[in-house]
Protein backbone atom coordinates (compact mmCIF):
# COMPACT_ATOMS: atom_id res chain seq x y z
CA UNK A 1 0.00 0.00 0.00
CA UNK A 2 1.41 3.36 -0.94
CA UNK A 3 -0.92 5.40 1.24
CA UNK A 4 -4.21 5.35 3.07
CA UNK A 5 -6.97 7.53 1.67
CA UNK A 6 -9.13 9.87 3.74
CA UNK A 7 -7.04 10.02 6.92
CA UNK A 8 -8.08 12.37 9.70
CA UNK A 9 -7.22 15.92 8.53
CA UNK A 10 -4.69 16.53 11.32
CA UNK A 11 -2.69 13.43 10.38
CA UNK A 12 -1.90 14.22 6.73
CA UNK A 13 -0.74 11.57 4.27
CA UNK A 14 0.30 8.23 5.62
CA UNK A 15 3.46 6.57 4.15
CA UNK A 16 2.19 3.01 4.35
CA UNK A 17 4.57 0.27 3.16
CA UNK A 18 3.54 -2.04 0.37
CA UNK A 19 1.77 -5.29 1.11
CA UNK A 20 4.53 -7.86 0.50
CA UNK A 21 4.55 -10.10 -2.53
CA UNK A 22 2.25 -13.09 -2.70
CA UNK A 23 3.50 -16.21 -0.92
CA UNK A 24 1.60 -18.48 -3.31
CA UNK A 25 2.78 -16.68 -6.43
CA UNK A 26 6.40 -16.48 -5.20
CA UNK A 27 6.56 -20.24 -4.53
CA UNK A 28 5.10 -21.12 -7.92
CA UNK A 29 7.37 -18.63 -9.66
CA UNK A 30 10.44 -20.15 -8.00
CA UNK A 31 9.43 -23.64 -9.14
CA UNK A 32 8.67 -22.48 -12.69
CA UNK A 33 11.91 -20.50 -12.92
CA UNK A 34 13.91 -23.51 -11.72
CA UNK A 35 12.24 -25.79 -14.27
CA UNK A 36 12.45 -23.37 -17.21
CA UNK A 37 14.93 -23.22 -20.06
CA UNK A 38 17.03 -20.08 -19.53
CA UNK A 39 17.34 -17.47 -16.80
CA UNK A 40 14.28 -15.98 -15.14
CA UNK A 41 14.08 -12.67 -13.28
CA UNK A 42 11.50 -12.50 -10.47
CA UNK A 43 10.59 -8.99 -9.39
CA UNK A 44 9.17 -8.03 -5.97
CA UNK A 45 9.20 -11.59 -4.57
CA UNK A 46 8.02 -12.17 -1.04
CA UNK A 47 10.95 -12.10 1.38
CA UNK A 48 9.85 -14.13 4.40
CA UNK A 49 10.67 -17.34 6.22
CA UNK A 50 8.61 -19.42 3.76
CA UNK A 51 10.05 -17.97 0.57
CA UNK A 52 13.61 -17.98 1.89
CA UNK A 53 13.18 -21.64 2.82
CA UNK A 54 11.95 -22.44 -0.69
CA UNK A 55 14.90 -20.60 -2.28
CA UNK A 56 17.37 -22.37 -0.01
CA UNK A 57 15.75 -25.69 -0.92
CA UNK A 58 16.35 -24.98 -4.60
CA UNK A 59 19.97 -24.09 -3.85
CA UNK A 60 20.43 -27.39 -2.00
CA UNK A 61 19.10 -29.16 -5.10
CA UNK A 62 21.79 -27.51 -7.21
CA UNK A 63 19.90 -24.63 -8.79
CA UNK A 64 21.66 -21.28 -9.12
CA UNK A 65 19.85 -18.35 -7.52
CA UNK A 66 20.93 -14.77 -6.93
CA UNK A 67 18.86 -12.78 -4.46
CA UNK A 68 18.95 -8.99 -4.49
CA UNK A 69 16.42 -6.59 -2.94
CA UNK A 70 13.19 -6.78 -5.01
CA UNK A 71 14.88 -8.97 -7.65
CA UNK A 72 15.73 -12.67 -7.66
CA UNK A 73 17.42 -14.38 -10.62
CA UNK A 74 17.10 -18.13 -11.22
CA UNK A 75 18.94 -20.28 -13.76
CA UNK A 76 16.59 -23.00 -14.86
CA UNK A 77 17.17 -26.67 -15.60
CA UNK A 78 14.72 -28.71 -17.70
CA UNK A 79 16.05 -32.05 -16.40
CA UNK A 80 15.55 -31.51 -12.69
CA UNK A 81 18.10 -30.96 -9.90
CA UNK A 82 21.76 -30.42 -10.74
CA UNK A 83 23.01 -32.75 -8.01
CA UNK A 84 22.65 -36.48 -7.46
CA UNK A 85 22.05 -36.28 -3.72
CA UNK A 86 20.78 -33.55 -1.43
CA UNK A 87 19.04 -32.90 1.86
CA UNK A 88 16.37 -30.20 2.05
CA UNK A 89 14.86 -28.81 5.24
CA UNK A 90 11.47 -27.34 4.39
CA UNK A 91 10.98 -25.38 7.63
CA UNK A 92 7.25 -24.63 8.12
CA UNK A 93 6.63 -24.09 4.40
CA UNK A 94 3.86 -26.21 2.92
CA UNK A 95 4.68 -25.16 -0.64
CA UNK A 96 8.34 -26.06 -0.09
CA UNK A 97 7.41 -29.38 1.51
CA UNK A 98 5.00 -30.35 -1.27
CA UNK A 99 6.39 -28.78 -4.44
CA UNK A 100 10.09 -29.57 -4.10
CA UNK A 101 9.75 -33.38 -3.70
CA UNK A 102 7.78 -33.38 -6.97
CA UNK A 103 10.50 -31.32 -8.65
CA UNK A 104 13.19 -33.65 -7.29
CA UNK A 105 11.32 -36.69 -8.62
CA UNK A 106 11.80 -35.36 -12.16
CA UNK A 107 15.57 -35.57 -11.72
CA UNK A 108 18.00 -38.41 -11.05
CA UNK A 109 19.42 -39.11 -7.62
CA UNK A 110 18.50 -39.50 -3.98
CA UNK A 111 16.86 -36.53 -2.30
CA UNK A 112 16.00 -36.29 1.40
CA UNK A 113 13.33 -33.94 2.71
CA UNK A 114 12.41 -33.03 6.27
CA UNK A 115 10.46 -30.23 7.90
CA UNK A 116 9.56 -28.60 11.19
CA UNK A 117 7.44 -30.42 13.74
CA UNK A 118 4.50 -28.30 12.63
CA UNK A 119 4.95 -29.23 8.97
CA UNK A 120 5.55 -32.89 9.82
CA UNK A 121 2.00 -32.99 11.19
CA UNK A 122 0.49 -31.75 7.94
CA UNK A 123 -0.54 -34.31 5.28
CA UNK A 124 1.52 -35.26 2.26
CA UNK A 125 -0.01 -38.66 1.48
CA UNK A 126 -2.34 -37.83 -1.46
CA UNK A 127 0.60 -36.33 -3.36
CA UNK A 128 3.09 -39.10 -2.61
CA UNK A 129 0.49 -41.77 -3.49
CA UNK A 130 0.03 -40.10 -6.85
CA UNK A 131 3.78 -39.93 -7.43
CA UNK A 132 4.08 -43.63 -6.59
CA UNK A 133 1.29 -44.38 -9.06
CA UNK A 134 3.44 -42.62 -11.66
CA UNK A 135 6.37 -44.93 -10.87
CA UNK A 136 8.33 -42.70 -8.50
CA UNK A 137 10.15 -44.55 -5.72
CA UNK A 138 9.86 -42.74 -2.41
CA UNK A 139 9.92 -43.62 1.27
CA UNK A 140 8.24 -41.92 4.23
CA UNK A 141 10.99 -42.49 6.76
CA UNK A 142 8.90 -42.27 9.94
CA UNK A 143 5.15 -41.87 9.44
CA UNK A 144 3.39 -42.85 6.22
CA UNK A 145 2.01 -39.82 4.40
CA UNK A 146 4.17 -37.30 6.25
CA UNK A 147 7.67 -35.87 6.29
CA UNK A 148 10.50 -36.87 6.55
CA UNK A 149 10.62 -38.26 3.02
CA UNK A 150 13.28 -39.66 0.69
CA UNK A 151 12.80 -39.60 -3.08
CA UNK A 152 14.82 -42.07 -5.18
CA UNK A 153 14.46 -40.20 -8.46
CA UNK A 154 14.85 -41.57 -11.97
CA UNK A 155 12.66 -39.18 -13.89
CA UNK A 156 8.87 -39.37 -14.30
CA UNK A 157 7.44 -41.17 -17.31
CA UNK A 158 4.04 -39.52 -17.00
CA UNK A 159 0.64 -40.82 -18.05
CA UNK A 160 -2.66 -40.77 -16.16
CA UNK A 161 -3.12 -40.49 -12.40
CA UNK A 162 -6.02 -39.85 -10.03
CA UNK A 163 -5.69 -37.51 -7.07
CA UNK A 164 -7.69 -36.65 -3.99
CA UNK A 165 -7.21 -32.88 -3.52
CA UNK A 166 -9.88 -32.50 -0.86
CA UNK A 167 -7.37 -31.63 1.87
CA UNK A 168 -5.17 -29.26 -0.13
CA UNK A 169 -5.07 -27.87 -3.65
CA UNK A 170 -1.27 -27.86 -3.32
CA UNK A 171 -1.23 -31.59 -4.14
CA UNK A 172 -2.75 -30.84 -7.54
CA UNK A 173 -0.52 -27.81 -8.06
CA UNK A 174 2.62 -29.90 -7.40
CA UNK A 175 1.59 -32.40 -10.08
CA UNK A 176 0.58 -29.71 -12.57
CA UNK A 177 3.90 -27.91 -12.11
CA UNK A 178 5.96 -31.06 -12.65
CA UNK A 179 3.85 -32.29 -15.58
CA UNK A 180 5.91 -30.58 -18.32
CA UNK A 181 9.06 -32.27 -16.94
CA UNK A 182 7.65 -35.77 -17.48
CA UNK A 183 8.52 -37.83 -20.56
CA UNK A 184 4.97 -38.24 -21.86
CA UNK A 185 3.04 -35.44 -20.20
CA UNK A 186 0.51 -35.89 -17.45
CA UNK A 187 -3.24 -36.32 -17.17
CA UNK A 188 -4.68 -35.82 -13.69
CA UNK A 189 -8.23 -36.65 -12.66
CA UNK A 190 -9.22 -35.04 -9.39
CA UNK A 191 -11.78 -36.71 -7.14
CA UNK A 192 -12.22 -33.65 -4.91
CA UNK A 193 -10.80 -30.15 -4.93
CA UNK A 194 -10.58 -27.49 -2.24
CA UNK A 195 -9.31 -23.91 -2.68
CA UNK A 196 -9.82 -24.09 -6.43
CA UNK A 197 -8.67 -20.49 -7.11
CA UNK A 198 -5.12 -21.51 -6.15
CA UNK A 199 -5.18 -24.00 -9.03
CA UNK A 200 -6.26 -21.16 -11.32
CA UNK A 201 -3.16 -19.26 -10.17
CA UNK A 202 -1.00 -22.27 -11.05
CA UNK A 203 -2.41 -22.68 -14.55
CA UNK A 204 -2.21 -18.95 -15.33
CA UNK A 205 1.42 -18.81 -14.21
CA UNK A 206 2.34 -21.94 -16.16
CA UNK A 207 1.00 -20.24 -19.26
CA UNK A 208 3.22 -17.22 -18.54
CA UNK A 209 6.15 -19.66 -18.67
CA UNK A 210 5.01 -21.13 -21.99
CA UNK A 211 2.88 -24.17 -21.03
CA UNK A 212 -0.90 -24.30 -21.30
CA UNK A 213 -2.91 -26.78 -19.22
CA UNK A 214 -6.13 -28.13 -20.70
CA UNK A 215 -8.98 -28.65 -18.25
CA UNK A 216 -12.08 -30.72 -18.93
CA UNK A 217 -14.17 -30.79 -15.77
CA UNK A 218 -12.17 -32.66 -13.13
CA UNK A 219 -9.45 -33.75 -15.57
CA UNK A 220 -6.31 -31.71 -16.21
CA UNK A 221 -3.95 -32.47 -19.12
CA UNK A 222 -0.39 -31.14 -19.09
CA UNK A 223 1.87 -31.50 -22.16
CA UNK A 224 5.51 -32.62 -21.99
CA UNK A 225 6.82 -29.26 -23.10
CA UNK A 226 9.71 -27.20 -21.72
CA UNK A 227 8.97 -24.10 -19.69
CA UNK A 228 10.55 -20.92 -21.05
CA UNK A 229 12.31 -18.41 -18.81
CA UNK A 230 10.72 -14.99 -18.48
CA UNK A 231 10.73 -11.72 -16.55
CA UNK A 232 7.97 -12.02 -13.95
CA UNK A 233 6.61 -9.53 -11.41
CA UNK A 234 5.03 -10.90 -8.22
CA UNK A 235 1.77 -9.23 -7.25
CA UNK A 236 0.98 -8.31 -3.61
CA UNK A 237 -0.35 -11.06 -1.37
CA UNK A 238 -4.16 -11.02 -1.30
CA UNK A 239 -4.36 -13.10 1.88
CA UNK A 240 -2.13 -10.61 3.67
CA UNK A 241 -4.09 -7.73 2.19
CA UNK A 242 -7.24 -9.12 3.82
CA UNK A 243 -6.03 -7.91 7.23
CA UNK A 244 -5.80 -4.31 6.10
CA UNK A 245 -9.06 -4.43 4.16
CA UNK A 246 -10.72 -5.82 7.29
CA UNK A 247 -9.01 -3.14 9.39
CA UNK A 248 -10.53 -0.40 7.22
CA UNK A 249 -13.99 -1.95 7.48
CA UNK A 250 -13.66 -2.32 11.25
CA UNK A 251 -12.30 1.18 11.87
CA UNK A 252 -14.66 2.97 9.49
CA UNK A 253 -11.69 4.16 7.43
CA UNK A 254 -10.59 3.76 3.83
CA UNK A 255 -7.62 1.88 2.43
CA UNK A 256 -6.36 1.33 -1.11
CA UNK A 257 -4.02 -1.48 -2.14
CA UNK A 258 -2.34 -0.99 -5.52
CA UNK A 259 -1.33 -4.01 -7.56
CA UNK A 260 -4.39 -6.03 -6.52
CA UNK A 261 -7.32 -5.42 -8.84
CA UNK A 262 -9.69 -7.09 -11.24
CA UNK A 263 -6.73 -8.62 -13.07
CA UNK A 264 -5.34 -10.32 -9.96
CA UNK A 265 -4.52 -14.02 -10.07
CA UNK A 266 -5.45 -14.55 -6.44
CA UNK A 267 -8.85 -15.81 -5.37
CA UNK A 268 -8.41 -14.44 -1.84
CA UNK A 269 -9.14 -10.98 -3.21
CA UNK A 270 -12.78 -12.16 -3.06
CA UNK A 271 -12.58 -11.37 0.63
CA UNK A 272 -13.33 -7.79 -0.39
CA UNK A 273 -16.72 -9.02 -1.64
CA UNK A 274 -17.37 -10.53 1.80
CA UNK A 275 -16.71 -7.12 3.37
CA UNK A 276 -19.06 -5.56 0.82
CA UNK A 277 -21.83 -7.91 1.94
CA UNK A 278 -21.16 -6.76 5.51
CA UNK A 279 -21.72 -3.12 4.57
CA UNK A 280 -18.30 -1.81 3.59
CA UNK A 281 -17.97 0.12 0.33
CA UNK A 282 -15.66 -1.73 -2.07
CA UNK A 283 -14.19 -0.44 -5.33
CA UNK A 284 -12.35 -2.94 -7.52
CA UNK A 285 -10.42 -1.34 -10.35
CA UNK A 286 -8.08 -3.00 -12.82
CA UNK A 287 -4.98 -2.26 -10.78
CA UNK A 288 -6.18 -1.65 -7.21
CA UNK A 289 -8.83 -2.37 -4.61
CA UNK A 290 -10.30 0.12 -2.16
CA UNK A 291 -12.35 -0.67 0.94
CA UNK A 292 -14.09 2.08 2.88
CA UNK A 293 -15.73 1.13 6.16
CA UNK A 294 -19.22 2.30 7.06
CA UNK A 295 -19.59 5.08 9.65
CA UNK A 296 -18.54 3.82 13.03
CA UNK A 297 -17.22 0.60 11.50
CA UNK A 298 -20.73 -0.89 11.31
CA UNK A 299 -20.77 -4.48 10.04
CA UNK A 300 -23.71 -6.70 9.13
CA UNK A 301 -23.97 -10.35 10.07
CA UNK A 302 -23.74 -12.83 7.19
CA UNK A 303 -23.52 -16.51 6.31
CA UNK A 304 -20.73 -17.22 3.84
CA UNK A 305 -19.17 -20.27 2.19
CA UNK A 306 -15.38 -19.77 2.30
CA UNK A 307 -14.24 -23.08 0.78
CA UNK A 308 -12.40 -21.29 -2.01
CA UNK A 309 -10.93 -18.49 0.15
CA UNK A 310 -10.34 -20.38 3.38
CA UNK A 311 -7.04 -18.64 4.21
CA UNK A 312 -9.12 -15.54 4.95
CA UNK A 313 -11.45 -17.38 7.33
CA UNK A 314 -9.51 -16.25 10.44
CA UNK A 315 -9.67 -12.64 9.22
CA UNK A 316 -13.46 -12.76 9.09
CA UNK A 317 -13.70 -14.64 12.38
CA UNK A 318 -11.58 -11.98 14.09
CA UNK A 319 -13.87 -9.07 13.11
CA UNK A 320 -17.14 -11.04 13.34
CA UNK A 321 -17.91 -10.13 16.99
CA UNK A 322 -18.45 -6.51 15.92
CA UNK A 323 -21.20 -7.37 13.41
CA UNK A 324 -24.82 -6.58 14.25
CA UNK A 325 -25.85 -10.21 13.77
CA UNK A 326 -24.33 -13.69 13.72
CA UNK A 327 -21.52 -14.43 11.28
CA UNK A 328 -21.50 -18.05 10.10
CA UNK A 329 -18.57 -19.36 8.04
CA UNK A 330 -19.14 -22.66 6.25
CA UNK A 331 -17.29 -25.36 4.26
CA UNK A 332 -13.82 -24.74 5.71
CA UNK A 333 -12.83 -28.20 6.98
CA UNK A 334 -9.43 -27.90 5.28
CA UNK A 335 -8.51 -25.10 7.71
CA UNK A 336 -8.18 -27.78 10.37
CA UNK A 337 -4.99 -29.07 8.70
CA UNK A 338 -3.17 -25.82 8.13
CA UNK A 339 -0.35 -24.59 10.38
CA UNK A 340 -2.77 -25.41 13.18
CA UNK A 341 -6.43 -26.35 13.48
CA UNK A 342 -7.62 -22.88 12.58
CA UNK A 343 -11.29 -23.50 13.34
CA UNK A 344 -10.47 -24.53 16.90
CA UNK A 345 -7.85 -21.79 17.24
CA UNK A 346 -10.39 -19.13 16.26
CA UNK A 347 -13.03 -20.60 18.58
CA UNK A 348 -10.55 -20.76 21.48
CA UNK A 349 -9.47 -17.16 21.06
CA UNK A 350 -13.00 -15.86 20.59
CA UNK A 351 -14.07 -17.58 23.81
CA UNK A 352 -11.08 -16.05 25.59
CA UNK A 353 -12.40 -12.69 24.38
CA UNK A 354 -15.80 -13.50 25.86
CA UNK A 355 -17.45 -13.94 22.46
CA UNK A 356 -20.26 -16.52 22.08
CA UNK A 357 -19.16 -19.00 19.42
CA UNK A 358 -20.28 -22.36 18.06
CA UNK A 359 -18.05 -24.62 15.98
CA UNK A 360 -18.64 -27.79 13.95
CA UNK A 361 -16.66 -30.07 11.68
CA UNK A 362 -16.42 -27.53 8.87
CA UNK A 363 -18.10 -24.37 10.19
CA UNK A 364 -17.97 -21.71 12.84
CA UNK A 365 -20.71 -19.32 14.00
CA UNK A 366 -19.84 -16.15 15.90
CA UNK A 367 -22.40 -14.00 17.71
CA UNK A 368 -22.31 -10.26 18.35
CA UNK A 369 -20.38 -9.26 21.42
CA UNK A 370 -18.12 -6.66 22.95
CA UNK A 371 -14.76 -8.48 23.16
CA UNK A 372 -12.78 -8.06 26.38
CA UNK A 373 -8.99 -7.83 26.70
CA UNK A 374 -7.26 -11.22 26.65
CA UNK A 375 -3.95 -12.98 26.05
CA UNK A 376 -4.46 -15.01 22.87
CA UNK A 377 -2.82 -18.19 21.61
CA UNK A 378 -1.33 -18.01 18.11
CA UNK A 379 -0.50 -21.75 17.97
CA UNK A 380 2.52 -20.80 15.89
CA UNK A 381 0.22 -19.76 13.03
CA UNK A 382 0.91 -16.48 11.24
CA UNK A 383 -2.69 -16.12 10.08
CA UNK A 384 -4.12 -16.47 13.58
CA UNK A 385 -1.64 -13.87 14.88
CA UNK A 386 -2.37 -11.35 12.14
CA UNK A 387 -6.15 -11.84 12.17
CA UNK A 388 -6.61 -11.32 15.89
CA UNK A 389 -4.27 -8.34 15.83
CA UNK A 390 -7.01 -6.65 13.78
CA UNK A 391 -9.50 -7.35 16.58
CA UNK A 392 -7.25 -5.20 18.74
CA UNK A 393 -8.16 -2.10 16.72
CA UNK A 394 -11.49 -2.08 18.58
CA UNK A 395 -10.45 -3.96 21.76
CA UNK A 396 -7.45 -2.46 23.59
CA UNK A 397 -5.50 -4.86 25.76
CA UNK A 398 -5.26 -7.85 23.40
CA UNK A 399 -1.84 -9.54 23.53
CA UNK A 400 -0.41 -12.51 21.63
CA UNK A 401 1.67 -15.38 22.99
CA UNK A 402 3.80 -15.63 19.81
CA UNK A 403 3.68 -12.39 17.80
CA UNK A 404 6.90 -13.31 15.97
CA UNK A 405 5.26 -16.15 14.05
CA UNK A 406 4.19 -13.58 11.43
CA UNK A 407 7.72 -13.88 9.99
CA UNK A 408 6.41 -16.78 7.92
CA UNK A 409 4.79 -14.35 5.47
CA UNK A 410 5.09 -10.75 6.71
CA UNK A 411 7.94 -9.98 9.14
CA UNK A 412 6.99 -6.30 9.28
CA UNK A 413 3.30 -6.86 9.99
CA UNK A 414 3.15 -5.51 13.54
CA UNK A 415 5.06 -2.33 12.70
CA UNK A 416 2.71 -1.73 9.79
CA UNK A 417 -0.40 -2.28 11.90
CA UNK A 418 0.93 -0.02 14.66
CA UNK A 419 1.36 2.73 12.07
CA UNK A 420 -2.27 2.29 11.07
CA UNK A 421 -3.35 2.35 14.70
CA UNK A 422 -1.49 5.63 15.25
CA UNK A 423 -3.12 7.16 12.18
CA UNK A 424 -6.67 5.94 12.62
CA UNK A 425 -7.31 5.80 16.33
CA UNK A 426 -7.34 8.58 18.94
Amino acid sequence: MNDVLSPPPHKGRFPFQDVPGSKSVTARALFLAAAARGTTVLRRPLVSDDSTGFAEGLTALGYRLEREPDRWTVEGRVRGPAVEEASVFCRDGATTARFLPALAAAGHGVFHFDASAQMRRRPLGPLTRALRDLGVTLVHREREGHHPLTVHADGIKGGHVTLDAGLSSQFLTALLLVGPLTEQGLTITVSDLVSAPYVDITMAMMECFGVRVHRDGDTFTVPAQPYLATDYTIEPDASTASYFLAAAALAGRRVTIPGLGSGSLQGDLRFAQVLSRMGAHVTLAEDHVTVAGADGGRLAGITVNMRDISDTMPTLAAIAPFADGPVRIEDVYNTRIKECDRLEACAENLRALGVPVLVGRDWIEIHPSRPRPAHLACRGDHRIAMAFSITGLRTPGITLDDPGCVKKTFPGFHDTLNSLRTLWLP
